[in-house]
């Protein structure tokens, strides 16, 4: 005989995300390194910066939450730390001058040991990501409206197409001076030959071009020196890296259709959630003057921006003399607090990584992490 059973309703506490998530698999940190790259080159970055893995916990490392943030701050890490955060991405690099020591006195030496004894690394991409085709910059133009977009100073790819830096091309007339030619470029090494017949002034030659490095076109040019009777019509070449396509420091933005400056002004508050930033009105210009194209670039932009022709500059911030100089000649400038103009890509950036990665860690944003000015 079956007895009947009376259901008592129960109230049930969800945990947060970032604890839900927790079951996910893992990457060895190495691996996941190798995927951050993939998805954005750290050759993007410009020289003076410091990007990549800063703080390394001993090997193995394992990453189940990767937690990222534009700034790494003492209330950020504490934050990371009680999410149980096993690589935190701070797009600022935390590290960026040199230590001489790691004690207790600064706060940014007080990162690294609190990472350390906590077995948790950071990375940095930094302007890695500024430059990247899907990165910062292209975030921050997509708060303007449909319009086109191009790097102002495009990346150059890491490496030339051919090997070698330089080019170096003659003529030899006879066989045997081909042979003593041929000889030298291959005690030389560090350079690659290409050879065909060619004719001149009813005369058959031999055209050596050569790629190589700068040391190996040093040889070449003493060789040849010393031996002017064997070789004609010398041109030497400077082998440039290839432009990468939408790549590249800053955006040139032109709209499909001009808005007025006042309608420009509430789309970019809107896009960066802020209730005021800064504006400058380039001479003779006002609020319902048009802007059709929009020079912008995150954080900081005075150098990036400075001679570009548009209507208007969007930057986090810029020099007093910077805005002067644009104002002067009819451009009208947004300043919106350095980091305001970087820290809503991280939105866009946990959904690409959680698709690159193929959730395989579990990626959380800082809750704490804000632009440390305030209006008030």
């Amino acid at each position: 005989m079956l007895s009947s059973a009376h259901l008592v309703p129960t109230s049930v506490r969800l945990a947060p995300s970032w604890i839900r998530s927790s079951s996910r698999s893992f990457m060895d940190l190495k691996a996941l390194l190798s995927s951050l790259n993939d998805f954005a080159s750290l050759s993007f970055a410009e020289s003076w910066d410091n990007v990549g893995l800063l703080v390394e916990p001993s090997p193995p490392h394992t990453v189940n939450t990767l937690f990222l943030t534009n700034d790494l701050t003492e209330e950020v890490m504490e934050e990371a730390l009680q999410k149980k955060a096993d690589l935190i991405l701070s797009y600022h690099p935390p590290i960026f001058r040199a230590m001489k020591h790691i004690t207790w006195k600064t706060w940014k030496e007080r990162l690294v040991i609190r990472a350390l004894e906590n077995r948790v690394a950071i990375y940095s991409p930094h302007t890695a990501y500024d430059a990247a085709p899907q990165g910062v910059n292209n975030w921050l133009a997509k708060g303007l409206g449909t319009c086109t977009t191009r790097p102002i100073h495009p990346s150059k790819a890491p490496n030339c197409p051919t090997e070698g830096t330089h080019r170096l091309e003659f003529s030899v007339n006879h066989n045997q001076d081909l042979d003593k030619v041929m000889s030298t470029v291959k005690g030389i090494g560090d350079v690659s030959v290409t050879s065909f017949a060619a004719r001149c002034d009813d005369e058959e030659q031999t055209w050596i071009s050569l790629n190589c490095t700068q040391k190996a076109l040093m040889q070449m040019l003493a060789f040849l020196s010393q031996n002017r009777q064997l070789h004609q019509k010398t041109e030497i070449l400077s082998l440039e890296k290839p432009l990468l396509l939408d790549t590249g420091m800053g955006r040139l933005c032109t709209l499909d259709e001009s808005v007025s400056l006042a309608t420009m002004i509430e789309r970019i508050k809107q896009h960066l959630k802020l209730s005021h930033l800064r504006l400058a009105l380039g001479v003779g210009k006002t609020v319902e003057s048009p802007v059709k194209v929009v020079a912008l670039c995150a954080g900081s932009g005075g150098s990036i921006l400075q001679g570009v022709e548009a209507d208007l500059y969007l930057t986090g911030e810029m020099s007093h003399h910077d805005v002067l100089d644009a104002a002067s000649k009819g451009i009208n400038v947004i300043l919106c607090e350095h980091s305001n103009t970087e820290r809503g890509f991280l939105s866009d950036l946990q959904q690409m990584l959680g698709v690159h990665l193929e959730n395989k860690v579990n990626i959380i944003l800082s809750e704490t992490d804000r632009d440390p000015l305030h209006v008030v």
